[in-house]
């Protein structure tokens, strides 16, 4: 397994290093990012400047790491299908990587889920020609403010053209580029909107944000999120997976394996066990992270943005 940091995402690997410049190092994480009213700019400048590496997988699908959440490239002559759209600021980057994936216009846009770094690049592709796919949740958050508290932060609705025109409740299939796609929403997980992407005949799955492989997860609860709905999520994603199955996940190492998924539903199972039962104790939120419920995990999880206190508090708050 790759060790973190490594080819990351939007680099969200420098975000830590960029709050913790912005406001010294002694803040806890809700705290800081409390402090740090401009991290979702922040993220989007690093964005700006990330290379897009690109990871060709099998039967025409590819994934692409340097703008937000993975995106995964389905090419063929139906065009292009995009399984998340980044942020938009990578827009140059994300061309050139595109274009070298072959000559195929963007045809479609699979949103997983609402949150900015999967859909900030939405009304991009979509004036290039993408009709957007998403489950009703999506649409709902991305035609009006939302606000995650976590992030203190208010996000303003997508323009008419940044917003899915193609929704379902549950499932939704479709047939493009001679590949089956098959769409499941979760229910409550990171968020309430969150959805898999499955392309059977390759045996490949995108888990989007209900899997952030070797890193501690956010999860929204300002739009439905829920620590055991993530527990939920990921023992549907093991049920529906082989040991041959190539798993991306929205952050960390973007192409994972079913052991890697295992691990991750293990720890999110343990610490879940570990703050409800303190919680049961009546211990305070504060008292909880100070008896480091997260230990057993936190080298191996716990080198991320969303360090050990800060999901913690997270997992607290859900239990």
């Amino acid at each position: 397994m790759e060790k973190f940091p490594s080819r990351r995402g939007f680099c969200l690997c420098c975000v830590r290093g960029i709050v913790t410049a912005a406001m010294g190092a002694s803040l806890a994480p809700p705290a800081a990012f409390a402090e740090a009213r401009g991290l979702v700019s922040l993220i989007k400048d690093s964005a700006a400047a990330s290379p897009i590496v690109t990871h060709r997988l099998r039967n025409n699908i590819s994934v692409l790491e340097g703008s937000g959440g993975s995106i995964a490239v389905l090419t063929g002559p139906d065009g292009k299908v995009l399984i998340d759209a980044g942020i938009a600021v990578s827009r140059p980057q994300l061309t050139s990587a595109l274009a070298e994936l072959g000559a195929e216009p963007i045809t479609h846009l699979i949103n997983t889920h609402w949150h900015f770094d999967h859909t900030d690049g939405n009304a991009w592709l979509n004036a290039t020609g993408a009709k957007i796919i998403a489950q009703e949740n999506t649409r709902k958050h991305l035609s009006e403010v939302q606000r995650v508290e976590d992030w203190d932060y208010n996000f303003l609705a997508q323009p008419p053209g940044g917003i899915p025109t193609e929704v379902f409740v549950r499932e939704h299939s479709l047939k493009l580029n001679g590949a089956s796609i098959a769409l499941k929403h979760y229910g409550r997980a990171h968020t309430d909107s969150d959805i898999s992407v499955t392309f059977p005949e390759a045996n490949v799955v995108h888990l989007a944000d209900t899997f952030w492989n070797g890193i501690y997860p956010f999860i929204d609860y300002s739009t439905g999120g829920s620590i055991d709905g993530m527990i939920a999520a990921s023992n549907a994603n093991l049920a529906a997976t082989n040991d041959d199955t190539i798993i991306i996940a929205g952050h960390g190492k973007a192409v994972g394996n079913r052991v890697e998924l295992r691990e991750f539903r293990d720890m999110l199972v343990a610490i879940r066990d570990n703050v409800a039962a303190l919680k049961r104790q009546g211990r305070s939120r504060d008292e909880t992270v100070a008896a480091k419920p997260t230990a057993a995990f936190d080298a191996r999880f716990g080198q991320f943005v969303i360090d050990p206190a800060f999901f913690v508090r997270l997992v607290y708050e859900g239990v």
